[in-house]
């Protein structure tokens, strides 16, 4: 995510620790759910997800983060109730042993 965004864009950041019995085919349909998001959910500019790649081992246990960058408020605020956001909201917190949830202005 290294774009420049416009004034008052948001990004969203969500950082996940897995529950030990999380599927890596759970996980590959979060990442075919969440790819969709730039072109269903209005108003996203971005989204990264992955595992962490750090090599500094500072992630306290939290394994997997999603970025979505979002042009302003209102549309972060219409992602949260955005049909093509609920069924991965559904699988973080089904499959999640605990999360942390971020945003940022730019």
């Amino acid at each position: 995510m290294t774009q420049n965004y416009p004034a008052g864009a948001i990004t969203h950041v969500v950082l996940v620790c897995w529950r030990e019995d999380a599927s890596a085919s759970t996980l590959d349909e979060l990442s075919r759910i969440v790819d969709k998001f730039v072109t269903h959910i209005p108003g996203v500019l971005q989204v990264a997800h992955g595992d962490s790649v750090s090599p500094e081992g500072l992630e306290g246990g939290l394994q997997w983060a999603r970025g979505v960058a979002f042009a302003d408020l209102a549309a972060r605020d219409g992602y949260l109730t955005h049909d093509a956001h609920a069924p991965a909201s559904a699988l973080i917190g089904e499959w999640s042993e605990s999360l942390v949830v971020f945003d940022v202005a730019h």
